[in-house]
């Protein structure tokens, strides 16, 4: 099976991590395998990478790729779910993770995969390939709840009078593809603002968030991959919007952040000192050259955290 992938912002991203040869890291959305073959270029005969990815295509690749390296270890699962990976490994604590979030050049391309609206193709958009299809949610949820997605996922100005057209269709006949969708979506635009961007590019953001928990298992992955660092250990993470951008901004600011008690107190009582420091001040962006090889790189954002102490928030 052909995995198409280009890792963003590679160089950068192998960098800000810091590889130890002797090292144990975890990539966490390892996809084809881009970036987990940069960090297992990193690390020498004692060095361990764990690959972990929900997809079952991944999984089959970074198999096939990594099979005979007695230092990779290959995991079906979610990112989110790091702690007990490790913890089922016999892992104490690990000195890397990466998280390269979102949707894959791979999945986005393969049309059967129902995440694109560039091609005719049932409305899928599981990562995992098990659950609750997007046709599903189209089909089913409310007015209200459409709207709320669209809103609040997607940040789709036109969110009501998207979820209006869907409700209508849908009485008249199943959603059941993405063009099908994509046109619903078309006709429920404003004419003079349908030639910015695609109608229906925050649409399907939104639907792949909701079908795939997106935002929840960021949160949840987050802290899970903080925590299961060592002193020393650094995070790096890569996001392709806004919401996600913005989450792991703010995450990454508060381990970063010591006493918040009040300036007139004499002596600090909430307890709080910084767990982290920040490796990359600003986030890194896609280089010149980079964004000429790979259009799909010009949204990708890097940031990156080390671990310097114990989380303890009494807030």
């Amino acid at each position: 099976m052909e995995f198409s992938h280009k890792p963003v912002i590679f160089g950068q991203t192998i960098e800000v991590l810091d590889i130890k040869p002797d090292g144990i890291y975890l990539d966490g959305t390892a996809g084809g395998g881009g970036h987990s073959s940069g960090i297992l270029g990193h690390l020498g005969s004692s060095g361990r990478l764990i690959c972990v990815d929900q997809d079952p295509d991944a999984i089959s690749v970074l198999g096939q790729r990594f099979g005979d390296d007695d230092r990779v270890t290959v995991v079906k699962s979610n990112f989110s779910e790091i702690p007990s990976i490790i913890r089922e490994l016999g892992i104490a604590s690990l000195d890397g993770v990466l998280l390269d979030i979102g949707v894959s050049s791979h999945q986005l391309d393969c049309a059967e995969r129902g995440f694109s609206y560039h091609n005719d193709a049932p409305l899928d958009m599981r990562m995992s390939q098990s659950g609750t299809t997007a046709a599903e949610l189209v089909n089913t949820l409310s007015f209200g709840e459409l709207a709320r997605i669209l809103t609040v996922y997607g940040e789709e100005k036109f969110a009501k009078s998207i979820a209006r057209a869907i409700e209508r269709e849908r009485q008249v006949t199943p959603i059941e593809t993405t063009v099908q969708l994509a046109e619903i979506v078309k006709s429920a635009y404003p004419p003079s603002k349908r030639h910015d961007k695609h109608p229906a590019r925050k649409t399907f953001q939104a639907l792949r968030i909701a079908v795939n928990g997106e935002l929840t298992r960021l949160s949840s992955g987050l802290d899970g991959a903080f925590s299961s660092l060592k002193p020393g250990g650094r995070l790096a993470v890569i996001t392709f919007h806004s919401l996600e951008d913005r989450m792991v901004k703010q995450r990454m600011n508060k381990w970063c952040s010591g006493c918040v008690c009040p300036k007139d107190f004499p002596v600090c009582v909430c307890g709080r000192k910084p767990a982290g420091r920040l490796v990359t001040k600003k986030p890194v962006g896609a280089d010149a050259q980079e964004l000429e090889d790979n259009p799909r790189s010009r949204s990708a954002k890097l940031r990156c955290i080390e671990r310097i102490g114990e989380m303890i928030y009494n807030d």
